[in-house]
């Protein structure tokens, strides 16, 4: 089989995409998960097909490095507008339809795009840390120094996690000694990753639960830097761009 495909990143996600708007792929999820390895294949966080939508100007069918799908990707997101914008699928201003709704983006220059992401309900507090929903589900935790945790153990921990069972959570460390940093754990990588944007999103709407912090706001992850806007309402959060 031959395969083309480009590869993008997103403040240091990055993810093979695939045009499939003629539906001529159906990779299984060994083969996504071969395609992603880092060594053995092309290496990815993920594998996005680009898929036709009654909808939008196209459909976003995301798949974690394991194989497994997922319901929304942030950078993925941001990633494939561009992809679209690059290839005349789309302009730039444009809607995409993932698992999780309908998404507008925003190709604001060579270097920046915007997603917006789903409504977000009202954040769950716990004793540990917090979790949201941003078209994934997250667990924030609040730590003094970011750097000496241990992504890999406790973010495995964190999520299998019978709270979070049967579906698991990805789980973000969110420190601001200098600034709002954030290292996340994703599930189906089943490790750490650049950056996440979901996790970004979750991560700014439980930092404005627990301190107050307004839109927008700044997230240095390993990857690059990402912001947040978001309005807050009585039901939670809602017009959250990433």
């Amino acid at each position: 089989m031959t395969l083309k495909f480009d590869k993008y990143q997103g403040a240091g996600n990055d993810f093979v995409i695939v045009n499939n708007l003629d539906g001529k792929h159906d990779l299984s999820g060994e083969q996504i998960a071969r395609l992603c390895d880092r060594r053995f294949g092309i290496g990815a966080d993920g594998l996005i097909l680009v898929e036709k939508s009654n909808d939008a100007d196209f459909a976003m069918k995301f798949y974690n490095s394991d194989g497994k799908t997922a319901s929304m990707c942030g950078n993925g997101g941001r990633c494939i507008a561009r992809y679209a914008f690059d290839n005349g699928i789309a302009a730039k201003t444009m809607k995409f339809a993932a698992e999780d709704g309908l998404h507008e983006a925003e190709i604001i220059d060579s270097e920046n795009v915007r997603i917006k992401m789903i409504n977000v309900g009202n954040v769950n507090v716990f004793d540990d840390g917090m979790w949201a929903n941003t078209g994934v589900p997250h667990f924030v935790k609040f730590v003094d120094d970011i750097d000496k945790v241990d992504i890999a153990t406790e973010g495995r921990k964190l999520a299998d996690d019978k709270r979070f069972a049967p579906d698991r959570t990805n789980v973000n460390f969110t420190d601001n000694a200098n600034g709002f940093r954030l290292r996340t754990y994703e599930r189906g990588v089943e490790g750490e990753t650049l950056a996440c944007g979901t996790g970004t999103v979750a991560t700014a709407l439980c930092i404005n639960t627990k301190k107050g912090t307004p839109s927008p706001i700044a997230l240095k992850a390993k990857g690059g830097l990402l912001k947040v806007y978001f309005e807050k309402n009585n039901n939670g959060y809602e017009n959250i761009w990433l």
